[in-house]
């Protein structure tokens, strides 16, 4: 008989195995182990440089391990040429710190750039599909507008419409509520909230806060030294008599 811990991992839509990476003598993953379950969200925390944005960005392939295995939905990424990485990285939308959205183009040009270059959409349909999305995020009313006449919130909101863009399965975050007031803060995390209920997509979110991880999270993972030092619920995290991680977790007020 199967157990159900087994069946988790054979379906789990990411998996991760001892992964490393380092960049010349610096360790920044040392033995990463990690699954997430469909539809289920996994808060990243640690203290910078931990390594948190590099396990994204290795996640959808923007660098290669040095050794370890990834896989999304059951396929390894590690080596993969351009083409077949290009056609996982489809099921993936990520959300970057900054947004990383392009200045020259208005939110509309913006959230439309995946459609144009990977979708087989007509221009009207490309159109409704950014009216949609944009409607979804609460920024339809400013299609026109260049992300230097909108609001850091405003250009989160609108790099998670384009995130969306091709319907992913996974979703990644990058400290999405960095440098943001609490209600803008508290905004996003309705929205990550909202993908998860409407979606039911799976979710990584890096973060450094703890109030959001704690809102958003099925599960919470905190990095130390390049290690998964420990994994779980909220509570599980809480009640770990780990000076490290009481200390980590009261550094906050939540």
């Amino acid at each position: 008989m199967t157990s159900t811990k087994e069946t988790k991992k054979h379906t789990a839509p990411i998996q991760v195995q001892t992964l490393r990476k380092s960049f010349g003598k610096q360790k920044v993953l040392n033995g990463i182990d990690l699954q997430v379950a469909q539809g289920e969200t996994l808060s990243v925390l640690g203290q910078s440089g931990t390594g948190k944005s590099v396990l994204l960005k290795i996640l959808i392939g923007l660098q290669p391990p040095d050794s370890g295995s990834v896989l999304i939905h059951g396929q390894e990424i590690s080596g993969l040429s351009l083409e077949p990485l290009n056609e996982i990285r489809k099921k993936i939308g990520f959300l970057f710190q900054n947004s990383a959205l392009y200045d020259s183009m208005t939110v509309e040009q913006n959230v439309a750039f995946p459609l144009e270059r990977h979708s087989d959409l007509s221009e009207t349909q490309r159109k409704k599909r950014v009216r949609e999305l944009l409607s979804t995020v609460g920024m339809e009313k400013d299609l026109d507008k260049l992300p230097g006449q909108i609001s850091g919130g405003m250009q989160k909101r609108v790099g998670l419409a384009r995130a969306l863009a091709l319907s992913p399965d996974i979703l990644l975050f990058d400290e999405p509520t960095s440098g943001l007031d609490p209600m803008t803060a508290s905004e996003i995390d309705e929205l990550i909230l909202k993908m998860q209920k409407e979606e039911n997509m799976t979710s990584v979110v890096v973060t450094h806060d703890i109030s959001s991880a704690r809102k958003v999270s099925d599960r919470l993972a905190l990095m130390r030294d390049g290690r998964i030092l420990i994994e779980g619920t909220f509570k599980d995290l809480q009640e770990s008599r780990d000076k490290f991680v009481v200390e980590f977790l009261n550094r906050d007020s939540f």
